[in-house]
């Protein structure tokens, strides 16, 4: 496929400080003729898309799908097939949490030739804006990466013993709705009350909030602070090191969030 000039651009649009973008994701952007967007892809990454390109929204909140995935897929052959160039412009990275895999699956199995441009995950990034390591020599030997997505069943279909580690950083994506039953189940396989914890609310954008809190305490926090989505959850020792590590914060700050 290296040698197949590609038709579709699978975009990691990154957590939504366009200065994150990669270096390729930029020129990517710039040369897009037909751009497919995520409802999580921030206004100022938007910006860079060409005036002139086509611009086709496939958002999807909680519940809420503008546009069933299956027609995602179809829409992404459908253009591709017109010669022009297309970006599919997803939040974080296309292949975490972003079904990235199953678009690319579609458009090879329609022949259509693609290219998967990473970006850096909302894990990386929101944690990283927060101040919070996702592992530290100490307190975290590695992380846990899950979906706060029920299953069909209305279960959360997650193995609590196994993400009840309190050596392991548990990342909670989309968890917003259900943070009370996954810190309720946590706690009933083991981990301790006050293990650290954190919510961090548009992370990397000028409208970020952070809120640290412990396991126990994460769900009244979550309730009293008024946080909505996109709300990315931290659990483990590392969290509470946002108070340290929270840069955008700091006192050697200036106004305009530059480094004195």
């Amino acid at each position: 496929m290296a040698n197949i000039r590609p038709r579709v651009f699978l975009v990691g649009a990154g957590p939504g400080d366009p200065e994150l973008l990669t270096v390729r994701a930029v020129r990517v952007l710039e040369q897009a003729e037909i751009v497919v967007h995520d409802r999580l892809v921030s206004p100022a990454v938007l910006d860079l898309v060409p005036e002139d390109a086509v611009r086709i929204f496939a958002g999807k909140a909680s519940r809420k799908h503008v546009m069933p995935q299956s027609s995602i897929n179809e829409v992404l052959v459908t253009q591709a097939r017109t010669g022009r160039r297309v970006v599919r412009l997803k939040g974080g990275d296309p292949f975490i949490f972003g079904r990235g895999s199953e678009e690319a699956m579609h458009l090879a199995s329609h022949g259509i030739a693609f290219e998967i441009v990473p970006g850096i995950t909302a894990s990386m990034g929101c944690a990283a804006y927060a101040g919070i390591p996702l592992t530290h020599r100490g307190l975290a030997k590695g992380v846990h990466f899950v979906t706060g997505h029920m299953a069909e069943n209305g279960e959360l279909d997650l193995d609590w013993r196994r993400l009840a580690d309190p050596d392991t950083t548990l990342v909670i994506y989309m968890g917003l709705m259900k943070i009370d039953r996954i810190c309720g189940n946590l706690i009933e396989a083991g981990l301790p009350l006050e293990t650290p914890a954190a919510a961090i609310e548009n992370g990397t954008l000028p409208t970020q909030r952070v809120i640290t809190s412990t396991l126990g305490g994460l769900p009244g926090r979550v309730v009293e602070s008024g946080l909505s989505a996109p709300t990315l959850f931290v659990v483990g020792a590392v969290a509470a090191l946002s108070e340290t590590l929270g840069w955008r914060t700091a006192p050697n700050l200036d106004e305009s969030g530059a480094a004195d």
